[in-house]
């Protein structure tokens, strides 16, 4: 059994889903383990993890609208400490996932054929993300 571990920056340009399964699958190439699990954790409490429909941009955008009406930015939460977009970043992290588990077969993680991983930016400007990956396997 082996492990290998590391961390993917990302920047996200703005608010919403980016698609980020291109860089999480070349490290895992990168590691050059046949088979094992994956373990992702985004390092924020303002961003979070999906895996989710890739081939359709009108899914994307449709997540990120129910997002925006599920926990909309209001003046009515206490916490607003890095602005109006604050609280509502949180409460949008909370709705779906810090981290996340993907099987690995052949040097290649076992995603179905529409299945993307997302980083979820939920804060309205420009940030660089860290996600935490780990492999364990051989």
């Amino acid at each position: 059994m082996r492990q290998a571990s590391g961390t993917l920056t990302v920047t996200a340009p703005r608010q919403g889903l980016h698609l980020i399964t291109d860089a999480v699958a070349a490290w895992v190439a990168d590691q050059r383990m046949s088979e094992g699990l994956l373990t992702l954790l985004v390092r924020h409490t303002s961003a979070s993890l999906l895996i989710q429909e890739n081939a359709a941009p009108a899914a994307r955008r449709d997540l990120e609208r129910w997002l925006a009406r599920i926990a909309p930015e209001s003046s009515d939460y206490e916490h607003d400490d890095e602005g109006p977009d604050d609280m509502p970043a949180h409460l949008r992290s909370a709705l779906t996932a810090a981290t996340l588990s993907i099987p690995v077969l052949d040097r290649r993680m076992r995603l179905g054929m529409w299945q993307g991983i997302y980083l979820c930016e939920h804060l309205r400007s420009p940030r660089r993300r860290e996600i935490a990956v780990h492999l364990m396997g051989e």
